[in-house]
């Protein structure tokens, strides 16, 4: 199996806070569901390359979804920022590159890319607690 990323105690604990939106009911196979999630995002990989101890993938990506949709993962995230060691707060920013046609279409929306030597691009930053997770 994968190396995984939750331990007993802090899945207990979101266990709790999805069962407390409502919409998840205790599931023995949501640990399993979440995990996969976790490894997609940390690795990057194709959600159809996802290793099969997680579950079969469209189950996961369909979760994804719907638990994306219906603000679980969201709520989990805001309850995660709120409890959080702020004692020690590191910020860094990435330059990401954007494709020639990104932003030659007109609209009344700002698109935050801008111009530099390097071509268009915009900056992305992303604050993280002393335990190197995202605030």
């Amino acid at each position: 199996m994968p190396r995984t990323m939750l331990t007993d105690k802090a899945w207990l604990k979101l266990k709790l806070l999805m069962e407390e939106t409502g919409r998840v009911y205790n599931k023995f196979e949501h640990r399993n569901t979440l995990e996969g999630i976790l490894y997609r995002m940390r690795t990057g990989i194709p959600w159809r390359d996802l290793p099969s101890d997680f579950g079969d993938w469209s189950t996961v990506y369909r979760r994804f979804n719907l638990w994306s949709k219906k603000g679980i993962l969201d709520n989990i995230f805001k309850v995660l920022a709120y409890i959080t060691d702020s004692e020690w707060l590191f910020i860094d920013g990435t330059i990401v590159r954007a494709h020639q046609h990104s932003s030659g279409a007109q609209s009344q929306s700002d698109e935050s890319i801008g111009k530099s030597r390097g071509g268009l691009s915009t900056k992305i930053h992303l604050a993280v607690d002393s335990y190197g997770y995202p605030v």
